[in-house]
């Protein structure tokens, strides 16, 4: 085996996936298993001893949960984390909070017909390990839940600075693979009196409601999944579903979201460039645009189009970001007015509302 190879060590508690997992890896040429474990415990020694570059992580095992294991490896060593978990409810609320404690990213276990359901999978999961491979992955802050209740989140905003604004805002959000851990920390670090937020994150339908709910319940906004005909007012985020473009609209001073089955674009959907293509033409000067960390390149023409129309836009830096895909890409075409490290993502809106 070649030393450049990728280094994986699988974690799950199915012999049955393990060894599907270690021969769709090991059939790339540019990926090597090193090693399995049947659950967290016993991979503590394998960690110490094989230094594998990425780890595939069960959500649900015995001894000790995924979740579990997570906090303490990136509290401790952290090394890149491909999940990999049931699109049931449950397992879509874990997968959540496990992107939010810092793994890179997740691949959809099959429910029906495992062994083949995760081979047709194989393209996915290599892609996902070896851009995990690259990543930048840190020890992460963690966000405790709030009550949630319209009183709890009342009583934060009244703690919080009363912003000088008019109602035309907008602030328009992108972002894809380490989005989850980047844009939690961005809107749990806004006040209530904020504008609306409208947001684009690469995920599947499943997994943005769950998002949205978890998001809502640590941030002093109110946060849902929208649906076409939502109002984008102050003091709320509206995440676009999986699979769903989102485009804003306005009727007078009142903007308004639609979703829609358009053809993907950038290779998905919804899309970041969709998305700020709309704010671009329907807010123009009255628009913050931010681009996160991910892979690719979406959103970075739309970006440039909010520039033009004399949108503020912001770009996460390298440093910061898990993948530097989308900001760079905006920065290159100088679409980016202002490039910042995530911990001051949050007071650079404020500067610019």
């Amino acid at each position: 085996m070649g030393d450049n190879k990728i280094k994986v060590l699988v974690i799950d508690d199915s012999a049955v996936m393990r060894r599907l997992l270690t021969e769709i890896l090991n059939d790339d040429g540019g990926i090597e298993v090193v090693g399995s474990a049947q659950d967290p415990l016993f991979a503590l020694n394998k960690i110490r001893d094989l230094r594998p570059d990425v780890i595939t992580l069960d959500v649900e095992m015995p001894r000790m949960d995924g979740l579990t294991f997570l906090k303490e490896l990136m509290q401790t060593d952290p090394i890149p984390v491909v999940m990999v978990s049931s699109l049931t409810r449950m397992g879509c609320d874990t997968t959540i909070k496990a992107l939010e404690l810092g793994a890179v990213d997740y691949v959809s276990k099959p429910t029906l017909e495992i062994s083949s359901g995760i081979v047709a999978l194989g393209d996915e999961i290599i892609r996902k390990v070896k851009i995990a491979s690259k990543a930048k992955v840190k020890r992460v802050k963690s966000f405790a839940p709030e009550d949630g209740s319209v009183e709890q989140k009342t009583l934060l905003a009244a703690q919080s600075p009363r912003l000088s604004t008019t109602t035309d805002k907008i602030i328009a959000i992108g972002a894809s693979t380490g989005g989850t851990q980047a844009l939690t920390e961005v809107i749990t670090g806004l006040p209530e009196s904020i504008p609306g937020v409208v947001i684009v994150q690469h995920m599947p339908p499943v997994f943005t409601k769950s998002f949205a709910e978890r998001l809502n319940s640590i941030s002093k906004l109110d946060v849902k999944e929208a649906a076409t005909g939502d109002r984008v007012l102050r003091g709320t985020v509206l995440i676009a579903p999986g699979n769903r473009h989102m485009t804003v609209k306005r009727n007078g001073a009142m903007y308004y979201v639609e979703l829609g089955d358009g053809p993907l674009v950038n290779y998905v959907r919804p899309s970041v460039n969709v998305l700020f293509w709309s704010v671009a033409k329907y807010a123009g000067k009255n628009a913050v645009g931010v681009i996160l960390t991910g892979m690719g390149e979406d959103g970075a023409r739309g970006m440039l189009e909010m520039k033009q129309n004399g949108g503020v836009t912001i770009a996460q830096d390298e440093e910061s970001s898990v993948v530097f895909g989308m900001p760079k890409k905006a920065i290159e075409i100088g679409a980016v007015d202002r490039i910042s490290p995530l911990d001051r993502i949050s007071s650079i809106i404020l500067d610019h509302v």
